[in-house]
């Protein structure tokens, strides 16, 4: 992990969001099949850091949204991707690729329902719907490693949590098959 590439990820991001702030907007807004609200850079990136996310290899961001959680994971990870339906935020995710100069990030523009899950050993969820509306069968079907969900609400039902812990107010879980 890379503390000084963290700080540039996380003021690279805070530029972006006081930037919609000032145009009157938040960052958060509805997209073609869900909605999509900023995470805290801070509490992700302490949250990568107490599982151990270096021991990893391939991490996949469900509805990556900006792309900063990708981002962050790309600093521990071999490789990163993350997969956004809305193209707004898809190529935001891309011009954060750039402005960082982050070469082992993937950004796909596309519905995560149409993207093979099994070559993962890690995949993240910050769920905007309940998992039982279709994402938790697809995990159960196609994951070969673990879900690290955050979030208080809307919890798996069928795969199995082998932990849980706070950061800030924020729960970050750990599940399995």
């Amino acid at each position: 992990m890379d503390n000084k590439k963290f700080l540039e990820i996380k003021n690279a991001y805070d530029e972006f969001y006081k930037g919609l702030m000032k145009n009157g907007k938040l960052p958060m807004w509805s997209t073609e099949k869900g909605f999509w609200n900023a995470s805290i850079s801070d509490e992700v990136y302490s949250a990568f850091k107490k599982i151990k996310l270096q021991n990893y290899k391939k991490f996949l961001d469900l509805g990556s949204g900006d792309g900063k959680i990708a981002l962050i994971a790309s600093l521990f990870c071999k490789q990163a991707e993350g997969i956004e339906i809305d193209s707004v935020l898809h190529n935001k995710a891309v011009e954060m690729k750039q402005k960082t100069g982050i070469s082992n990030v993937i950004f796909h523009n596309k519905d995560f329902f149409e993207h093979k899950l099994s070559a993962y050993d890690i995949i993240f969820l910050a769920p905007d719907a309940p998992l039982e509306r279709g994402i938790e069968n697809k995990l159960v079907k196609e994951m070969k490693g673990k879900l690290l969900h955050h979030g208080h609400h809307f919890e798996p039902g069928i795969l199995q949590k082998k932990s849980n812990f706070m950061i800030n107010g924020s729960r970050f879980s750990i599940y399995s098959k």
